[in-house]
């Protein structure tokens, strides 16, 4: 189905509004770096919710997901459904400790918790290492969606599309900074949620799969219906649910799941009001994307199977797209192309633009906060007025969108990208959750577990390309060794895991600690409590200083860590009775429902207990 007309009205209307709300929301948003990067530090619950989800969902998740189905099965999600406990952690133990620091980055952090130059230089390097390189490799992933997307729905050069798209999120992303993107994150999500939708819907009642029921009972759909894996299927079990729900929510970071608490979604708690409506932010953002938003993809991933089979069959229908690019995360929009009428798929294509758009908006606002906070007004120019930094954040927006196209075009798949940033952030997440809580931990311990992620996932890549053998089906040649795919991606992952977590506790413990006095105001500005502080506390009180007041002796991480579990277990209830659902098992859905409505009420209860200010 070609686009008509009445496509391209819908597409321009889009695109109308969406300047509008942020050339609107922008005014009075520049007049100093907090308003540009934090919106003033006065932005509700909701709208910060929506804009963490709105970021998360691109145009790339569909089709990173479609990649997973086809590849992996339904349960093959659990790769990312496991991010659900880091993000329940984040918002129970660490949303109010971010708030109350009163940073206007994650990188302000490192010297407000350690002392000495290597905390001065911890917090310019990540400044570019973050900034630059991982923001730029992400923008490009989801560019590079934009780019298969444009490809197979529009007909049009992707390269002109994605750069014509790209001057306009520079535009309001940097006219109003971070209140421009709340409020057009707030169309852009309810746009693409409503797209998703409605997608599904017209692929699954399409002629050739003939409705939900047709569809999970197809044989090329039946034996991927799985949301958990077969246990007796023992690779395959391990791989993708075992890992990743043992292993990988607390031990990799991964943009927009940082253990702890990170990046943008930190930047969202850091705007808001209090720190109960940092609380609320991120309770509202795991819940919209991990229960709501999953199912729409899959029911499109799993139609794909049916039309498009493999690869060679994707290549025939679309023969004008770059071989290079005809990968299985391709089988999403060639879906829509497919089934979706004149008009509708106008509104489809308008709400997968509308994905990209809040995703890549979000990622260079945050990545030129740290290039202006934390490099430029810290380093650079100390005595930078706040225009000055405006200003660079500006141009540093500029910058990073042209540096994220150029990579996009030598990429290849969503799944490629995904895989290598958890393999470069392996072993780093107990680190970021146990810095609020153990004293010991200082800037050379997170130096050595940036550089020992990277250096380890690094060495496994080059030991793939240069000494892997593929021999056919799953089976590869290592070493002199033949083994599986799967096996060698298991003994890969925990390989990097144990090696960066063992470098780096061991870094902490036989370098010179955190000096007190940095110690004692983290402590007392912070509030962490815990066993992990003890030393510091009866130290400071037997040199006079008292660090804790009667009312902060109460120690609510472990309440905190109640909630988190009866929080993941209501989401994953409401997610699996959505999906039992639509597949007709009425009496299991029913059952996962009643799950559902007592962890939330048991997380209500813990969550009143914890204490905020």
């Amino acid at each position: 189905m070609a686009l008509i007309r009445l496509d391209w009205i819908i597409i321009g209307i889009f695109f109308v509004v969406l300047i509008s709300i942020g050339y609107f929301a922008s005014r009075g948003a520049g007049k100093n770096t907090a308003s540009f990067f934090l919106s003033s530090r006065n932005m509700p619950w909701w709208l910060l919710g929506v804009s963490m989800v709105a970021t998360t969902f691109s145009c790339d998740t569909p089709n990173l997901v479609t990649d997973m189905v086809r590849t992996g099965g339904v349960a093959s999600n659990w790769q990312w459904w496991a991010f659900l406990l880091t993000g329940m952690l984040t918002v129970f133990v660490y949303a109010k400790l971010w708030n109350r620091s009163k940073v206007l980055t994650d990188n302000e952090f490192y010297e407000l918790r350690y002392s000495g130059k290597m905390a001065e230089f911890l917090r310019g390097f990540r400044a570019v290492y973050l900034g630059i390189f991982f923001n730029v490799m992400v923008i490009a992933s989801v560019s590079l969606a934009f780019i298969k997307i444009v490809a197979v729905m529009l007909g049009v050069n992707p390269t002109v599309a994605l750069i014509i798209a790209a001057a306009i999120i520079v535009f309001y992303s940097s006219l109003g900074g971070l209140k421009s993107i709340l409020y057009t994150d707030l169309f852009q999500f309810s746009f693409a949620l409503f797209g998703a939708v409605i997608a599904a819907v017209f692929v699954s009642r399409s002629p050739e799969i003939g409705g939900l029921n047709a569809l999970i009972t197809h044989p090329a759909v039946v034996d991927k219906l799985r949301i958990i894996p077969d246990i007796n299927d023992t690779e395959l079990f391990i791989s993708i649910f075992l890992i990743p729900i043992a292993v990988q929510w607390w031990a990799a970071w991964y943009p927009g799941a940082e253990p702890g608490g990170g990046g943008y979604v930190v930047q969202r708690m850091l705007s808001a009001k209090n720190e109960k409506h940092a609380i609320g932010a991120t309770m509202l953002f795991n819940f919209f994307h991990y229960a709501l938003r999953p199912w729409p993809w899959i029911i499109v991933g799993l139609g794909s199977l049916i039309v498009f089979p493999n690869l060679d069959s994707l290549l025939a229908a679309f023969p004008h797209v770059d071989p290079q690019f005809v990968k299985n995360d391709l089988a999403y929009p060639a879906m829509l192309k497919t089934f979706l009428p004149a008009g509708l798929l106008g509104l489809v294509v308008a709400s997968l633009i509308a994905a990209f758009m809040s995703t890549v908006a979000s990622q260079i606002n945050w990545a030129s906060s740290y290039l202006v906070n934390d490099l430029y007004g810290r380093f650079i120019k100390p005595d930078a007025t706040e225009k000055q930094k405006v200003m660079f954040g500006r141009l540093s927006t500029v910058l990073l969108m042209v540096l994220s196209v150029l990579l996009a075009l030598s990429l290849k798949n969503a799944l490629q990208v995904f895989r290598y940033l958890l393999m470069i952030g392996a072993g780093t997440g107990l680190l970021y959750i146990m810095r609020w809580f153990w004293w010991r931990i200082n800037a050379w311990a997170e130096m050595v577990a940036m550089i020992a992620a990277f250096t380890f996932s690094i060495t496994f890549i080059m030991l793939e390309n240069f000494g892997m053998q593929e021999l056919g089906g799953d089976r590869i040649l290592l070493g002199g060794i033949e083994t599986t795919m799967g096996a060698w991606n298991i003994f890969k992952f925990l390989s990097i895991v144990l090696l960066t977590t063992v470098s780096w506790i061991v870094t902490a413990l036989v370098t010179k600690p955190v000096d007190d006095d940095i110690l004692r105001s983290f402590y007392r500005k912070i509030k962490p409590g815990g066993p992990g502080w003890k030393r510091v506390i009866v130290k400071a009180r037997s040199e006079g200083v008292e660090l804790v007041k009667e009312k902060d002796l109460k120690w609510d991480v472990p309440t905190g860590i109640m909630a988190m579990l009866f929080g993941a277990m209501a989401i994953y209830s409401v997610l699996f009775a959505i999906g039992t659902f639509l597949y007709g098992e009425l009496r299991t859905a029913t059952l996962f429902v009643v799950i559902a409505v007592v962890s939330t009420t048991t997380m209500i209860y813990f969550w009143k207990r914890l204490r905020t200010e």
